[in-house]
């Protein structure tokens, strides 16, 4: 019990410290974390972003969690949502 309850606070940690991130990587001006569901969507009727975006997103996991995409189909179910690049990122990270 004790060590789910940790993994859920782990995991709540991270997806804020996300929302902070990418509200800062892509210039989303007047967005809070509070703004950005963590299960929306990220592209399309979600956050809305684009593929610009998903370059941005692709270099922040890069560079703060040492993570590397091998591919672009491999970006697109990371970038799912905020939790599910939260999830790959808690399994995934070098840094």
């Amino acid at each position: 019990m004790i060590i789910n309850n940790l993994n859920h606070y782990i995991m709540e940690d991270l997806i804020l410290e996300l929302k902070k991130e990418i509200i800062d990587v892509l210039n989303l001006e007047g967005m809070t974390p509070a703004d950005i569901d963590e299960n929306a969507p990220l592209f399309g009727e979600g956050l809305g972003l684009d593929s610009i975006d998903a370059l941005e997103l692709i270099v922040l996991m890069e560079k703060n969690y040492g993570i590397k995409l091998a591919n672009a189909n491999e970006g697109k179910e990371i970038f799912k949502s905020v939790r599910v690049m939260a999830e790959y990122i808690k399994e995934h990270r070098t840094k």
